[in-house]
């Protein structure tokens, strides 16, 4: 059974960085597409960005231009790098596939940026 544990995020100003790791227990996750999620208060869960096993990417409008997602096969491991975050970017962020049943979903990581 595939185990997603996410890790990176915290407190940040708005304009600052953080970069977010996604490292999952077994590496069939190298085989799919990959993307991160985020939950604010009170919304719907929604995907922030994908990636495909070979390196193509897709963003929400929302973060396009400010964050990047990568992937690491060797290591099994995804990351997000969000540049010049705001406010509204404060939710928990989970990473999953993208494109078939969803493998047990993680803790997450809170990323909260204040304004």
């Amino acid at each position: 059974q595939v185990q997603l544990v996410e890790s990176g995020g915290g407190l940040v100003q708005a304009g600052g960085s953080l970069r977010l790791s996604c490292s999952a227990s077994g590496s069939i996750i190298n085989l799919n597409i990959m993307g991160w999620y985020r939950q604010a208060p009170g919304k719907e869960r929604e995907r922030v960005a994908s990636i495909t096993s070979g390196g193509n990417t897709n963003y929400a409008d929302s973060v396009k231009g400010r964050f990047t997602i990568s992937r690491d096969n060797a290591k099994s491991t995804v990351y997000l790098q969000m540049n010049r975050l705001k406010p509204d970017a404060t939710a928990v962020y989970y990473c999953n596939s993208v494109g078939r049943a969803y493998y047990p979903w993680g803790q997450g990581t809170q990323v909260t940026v204040s304004s």
